[in-house]
């Protein structure tokens, strides 16, 4: 399993002091669009799997909540597909990397059960991938993401 354990949240700290990076890697070649969706979707469920993302939610002066967001950053970045899979294929064989990926099929859908159906029926070379989002500790997957530019 993924994450921080209680005792390393800490958001006082810099984002680059956190052991574990998050990066969203997202295909250079989609409309803003479904690259925003591609990364959001990976994302969320990242959020949802990996502990300790998250920080406290944020109270304003006037006592309203706002949701917390990642105490540690996010990066978002970009690359052709090429190098998306291989980014993919690297993370997925590390046991100490968390990975959600988007195969092109879940924007090529409309209903879920359809693109369960599809993946399923897909080979895992076959697949092509909008996004994938990691977490891992952060020397290896800044060496896995190179120098990859922001997403524009």
């Amino acid at each position: 399993m993924v994450g921080f354990a209680p005792t390393e949240i800490d958001p006082s700290a810099p984002t680059r002091a956190a052991r574990l990076k998050w990066v969203v890697v997202v295909d250079a070649d989609l409309p803003a669009g479904r690259a925003t969706n591609a990364a959001i979707c990976t994302a969320a469920a990242t959020s949802q799997a990996v502990s300790g993302l998250l920080g406290d939610d944020a109270m304003d002066a006037d006592g309203n909540a706002h949701p917390g967001l990642p105490w540690a950053g996010c990066t978002v970045l970009s690359a052709d597909a090429t190098t998306l899979r291989t980014i993919r294929a690297k993370a997925a064989a590390r046991p100490d990397f968390f990975v959600a990926d988007m195969p092109a099929a879940a924007q090529q859908t409309r209903v879920y059960t359809e693109y369960l159906s599809s993946v399923a029926g897909t080979a895992a070379e076959g697949l092509d991938y909008y996004a994938v989002s990691l977490v891992g500790p952060r020397n290896p997957v800044d060496k896995l993401i190179g120098k990859l530019p922001l997403l524009a």
